[in-house]
């Protein structure tokens, strides 16, 4: 089955307007919680494939990314998107991609980040000028705004193939991973680390080379003190990815080299508690018996402040496999994330780890109208979970398998 982001593993080398439904409100009785879809996506104008995590403003709109539709662009099958779910549920497309070729906008867009100002800022992993990806804004207006169209470059100069949303800093600098450029012992680079600042400059803090990590993969976080937190997906001291600090003056620190067993394989991204401990998950790694035979189904793990992993649980197939997104923390320290695969019915998860390590499984997909393999991080508003799922939904559209939905947990 094709998942989220097939083409923007670590591996792949080559480049390859409706209303709202009715919500679908479904009640898992072995758990206090209810699963409702807030949002079906048709495959149109209005979008196709959500691939990212949600953001929300103060009023509760949520806005995110597709991976396609909004146009009949990029070999029929839409650029993607920029969209916004109101409280009511009623969707509309802030941006549509028109793909690559000089001067246009991106194709497959990562996800957004927003400003206390209500601008949203993101990446399209492909497209532009060069079809290596772009940076861009959407303000507060609504005003699409091309800000970067990456290029290749010489080695260790480029970047290209932004892999996730950007992080911002005071000064209104953005900051984010490339899955390929700069040197190393990767065939297209390694992968880098770039920044664009506000006047239009665009230059790389770090430059993976494999050792120190390859394939960054995952969102950026930030502390007070400027220093970046991130993962690798490939690389480190046994190839397996590394969870990396990078110092405000661009020096880097392997936290972690995953070992590909026990403790894990390919993480994609951090979160970061109060004293700096570090959480997130591996695709693969963990539980390497029964349904995850032989690369396991994945991990959710802690690293403390001198370095050490902690496995906090091993996923095993009916409680989730696959968790290709990081985790989100309450202030309790419970911990929520989804899972790409697994479950009940075998279409992905939502779950919840306890600060104890109790894992419950919130809700299973079944593949149906309410979606399949969620593959972005959660958004915990309100007290309510949100989410999206990459397909299922409306029968029929995008491969027939469904074109992705919108989807709320809650326990009231």
């Amino acid at each position: 089955m094709k998942k989220p982001n097939w083409w923007k593993t670590a591996y792949a080398v080559c480049v390859l307007s409706a209303g709202a439904l009715l919500p679908l409100v479904i009640a898992q009785a072995a758990q206090a919680q209810t699963f409702s879809v807030i949002y079906t996506f048709m495959g149109g104008d209005d979008g196709a494939s959500p691939n990212s995590a949600l953001v929300a403003d103060a009023a509760g709109n949520l806005y995110g990314t597709t991976e396609m539709g909004g146009s009949s662009k990029c070999f029929g099958n839409g650029c993607g998107t920029v969209f916004a779910v109101d409280s009511g549920g009623n969707e509309s497309v802030v941006h549509a991609f028109t793909g690559g070729g000089f001067g246009t906008d991106g194709w497959a867009p990562n996800g957004v980040t927003r400003d206390l100002a209500g601008n949203l800022y993101g990446t399209a992993w492909l497209g532009g000028q060069y079809g290596n990806g772009t940076i861009f804004e959407v303000t507060a207006t609504g005003q699409f705004l091309l800000l970067y169209m990456l290029d290749q470059g010489g080695s260790g100069k480029g970047a290209y193939y932004p892999s996730a949303p950007v992080v911002l800093d005071p000064a209104g600098s953005l900051y984010g991973p490339a899955i390929y450029g700069g040197s190393g012992s990767c065939s297209l680079g390694c992968g880098v680390i770039f920044k664009l600042n506000p006047s239009g400059a665009f230059g790389i803090v770090h430059g993976f080379t494999g050792p120190d990590g390859g394939y960054p993969l995952g969102a950026l976080i930030r502390d007070a003190a400027g220093n970046l937190y991130g993962t690798t997906s490939w690389g480190g001291a046994h190839g397996a990815g590394t969870v990396f600090r990078l110092e405000a003056p661009g020096n880097e620190t392997v936290l972690y080299s995953f070992t590909g067993g026990a403790d894990g394989w390919g993480p994609t991204g951090v979160i970061r508690d109060s004293v700096g401990n570090l959480y997130g998950t591996t695709q693969e790694g963990g539980i390497t018996s029964g349904p995850c035979a032989p690369f396991g189904c994945g991990v959710v793990f802690k690293v403390d402040l001198e370095g050490n992993e902690t496995v906090l649980h091993s996923f095993h197939g009916l409680d989730g496999q696959s968790p290709v997104a990081g985790v989100i923390r309450d202030n309790a320290g419970n911990l929520y994330g989804a899972t790409q695969t697994g479950g009940e019915y075998g279409y992905g998860t939502v779950f919840k780890l306890s600060p104890a390590g109790q894992e419950t499984v919130l809700y299973s997909f079944t593949g149906g109208a309410d979606g399949l393999e969620p593959g972005a991080s959660l958004l915990l508003h309100n007290g309510d979970l949100y989410g999206t799922a990459f397909g299922g939904g409306k029968s029929g559209g995008c491969f027939g398998s469904g074109c992705g939905v919108v989807f709320k947990v809650t326990s009231r």
